[in-house]
């Protein structure tokens, strides 16, 4: 009767989560649900699965390599869909391209957060902490660096407070910050990766309002692509109206 009492105190958990944070708890909760599942270490449970929708996206490729000779997952936020993409399914699709694609050896991540949206790119953290946990310990050693690119201020918050509670400490201190994709080229060469246009568009705009990294729009309504010949005759046009009316008054 003591040793029951025991073995039920044992299996006795409670996780708590501030409301306050916008945490999805979802894969703290599931997780006891089914504690012997072993989908991720048999490449043949996904013989039947259809991830023909994903390819399609496109927002997860094996892609080239960095100078380190770590082969590269290319990853683009803006495509993305989450609202319409379960978490469970998203799991069983990045294990999918690990398992069916990627070689032997290191390998890293290029991130590209460029215009994500919260509400329609994000997963969410917990997700990516979620799934990375789940990867087995073999995988997580050969992941040696994320680059990230494009942060935003939101997201160097995130990361700077809840990036360390929540994300593994081995997998945080991979991250790697790259505001431009100039200084991405110091680690990846030229055109190991392929970078969408509108990647490279937003890099142009970062790179002439160098504010806007900061959430910081210096010219909101565009003054400064105004001809500046319009407002130079405007300005002579009011000093010739000016001294005409001191000769009247004269």
């Amino acid at each position: 009767m003591e040793n029951s009492t025991a073995n039920e105190e044992d299996d006795f958990s409670v996780f708590v989560l501030a409301s306050d944070l916008g945490v999805d708890a979802r894969p703290f909760l599931d997780s006891s649900e089914n504690p012997t599942e072993t989908w991720h270490d048999c490449p043949s449970y996904f013989a039947d699965e259809d991830f023909s929708g994903f390819e399609a996206r496109d927002f997860f490729r094996l892609q080239g390599s960095d100078k380190s000779g770590n082969r590269i997952f290319r990853i683009v936020g803006k495509y993305f869909p989450a609202p319409v993409i379960d978490s469970e399914r998203l799991k069983k699709y990045v294990f999918y391209k690990i398992y069916t694609e990627l070689p032997e050896g290191p390998f890293g991540i290029v991130y590209m957060h460029t215009t994500v949206q919260k509400e329609d790119n994000s997963p969410g953290m917990t997700i990516l902490r979620w799934i990375y946990e789940d990867l087995p310990a073999e995988i997580k050693d050969r992941l040696q660096v994320v680059y990230f690119l494009h942060p935003g201020l939101r997201s160097r918050l995130a990361f700077a407070t809840l990036g360390r509670l929540f994300l593994s400490g081995n997998l945080y201190w991979k991250i790697k910050y790259v505001s431009r994709l100039q200084y991405l080229w110091d680690d990846v060469k030229k055109g190991e990766v392929e970078i969408p246009e509108f990647v490279k568009g937003h890099d142009d705009v970062l790179e002439n309002r160098p504010l806007t990294d900061y959430g910081i729009e210096p010219d909101p309504l565009k003054l400064t692509e105004l001809p500046s010949m319009s407002l130079s005759l405007g300005r002579y046009d009011y000093e010739e109206r000016w001294a005409s009316r001191e000769q009247r008054m004269y």
